[in-house]
């Protein structure tokens, strides 16, 4: 046995793979490999293996600010098995194994695939939950287009379908760092239904938790509005900037630095978060990892302030 840090290994932290006890390990991952929705480049089913891969590079996964790792309860489920013909086809095959999975008392998180895997997420969630969800999108893209170039539904609208099938709270649904090209109508579709949007541009310069309080104390207050709903995260790798994260298939400039996102994760930690996904990473985009080191640095930040408020005393 050896603790070399490339002894190669397949799971995410190199945590045991396959289902556990959810007793001891409570929280889970899983790959969801598939990107037939995207509307320019392909890649992102390549995904779960390279952000697992670039996992190991945490080491024992202790994080600085949390003081904690998420190694000793998290458990890879590794990549749901789904096929690759047709968009319907591998929804109709995915929300039941999410099902199952959210059955055995398990908090998630998924490496996507493009975005098109959300809403059959969102859909299993809500049937879990028996309630609609609050939501918080990082994004460049607003993902409210009401069709996807003429097909009825791709990456580019599942939040306007989850909002129009009511999985979603619309008043506890946030978006954060759009700035892609957009018609009125999409761009403000989240906050004309009552939801809120930070654009890339109004968090031009912020990035400390002092910088970023308003945003913070508004969701904060926002979701107890709306009875604290649980809550679910869903980041695109193309909300960070290209400079940051290269490897995604529609990279769009003028976008958050890690720093924002990682600040925005941490300080909402202790919220009431039952789920997240990561998706969009495009490996054959990548340069040197770093779209794939960030997502583990994101997915890793989330799930050790999820440990950390578990086990935090009252």
């Amino acid at each position: 046995m050896t603790d070399f840090a490339f002894l190669s290994a397949h799971s995410f932290l190199k945590v045991p793979m396959g289902p556990q006890d959810p007793v001891d390990r409570p929280f889970g991952l899983a790959g969801i490999a598939w990107d037939g929705s995207v509307t320019n480049r392909p890649g992102a089913r390549m995904a779960p293996r390279a952000i697992r891969e670039a996992s190991h590079m945490l080491c024992d996964g202790t994080h600085p600010l949390f003081d904690v790792s998420p190694a000793d309860t998290l458990c890879d489920l590794g990549d749901l098995p789904l096929p690759n013909t047709s968009l319907e086809r591998m929804r109709a095959a995915m929300q039941p194994q999410v099902a199952t999975l959210l059955a055995q008392q398990r908090h998630m998180v998924w490496l996507g695939g493009d975005h098109s895997v959300t809403l059959p997420l969102l859909r299993a969630y809500y049937q879990h939950f028996g309630q609609p969800l609050g939501v918080l999108h990082f994004d460049a893209h607003c993902d409210t287009w009401e069709d996807h170039f003429g097909e009825p539904s791709g990456h580019g609208t599942w939040v306007y379908e989850a909002i129009q099938e009511g999985l979603v709270l619309p008043q506890a649904f946030a978006q954060i760092g759009i700035r892609s090209a957009g018609l009125r109508a999409a761009r403000e579709y989240v906050r004309d239904q009552g939801g809120l949007i930070w654009t890339a541009r109004d968090l031009r310069g912020l990035e400390s938790p002092a910088q970023l309080d308003n945003v913070l104390q508004t969701l904060r207050l926002r979701w107890a509005s709306c009875g604290n709903p649980p809550l679910y995260l869903s980041f695109d790798i193309d909300a960070l900037d290209p400079a940051f994260a290269p490897g995604t298939g529609t990279p769009e400039p003028g976008g958050l630095t890690t720093n924002q996102a990682l600040t925005l994760i941490e300080e909402l930690a202790g919220e009431r978060w039952v789920g997240m996904d990561c998706v969009e990473v495009a490996p054959p985009y990548d340069h040197a990892e770093l779209s794939s080191n960030v997502a583990a640095n994101l997915v890793w930040t989330y799930l050790c302030g999820q440990v950390a408020h578990r086990t935090r005393p009252a």
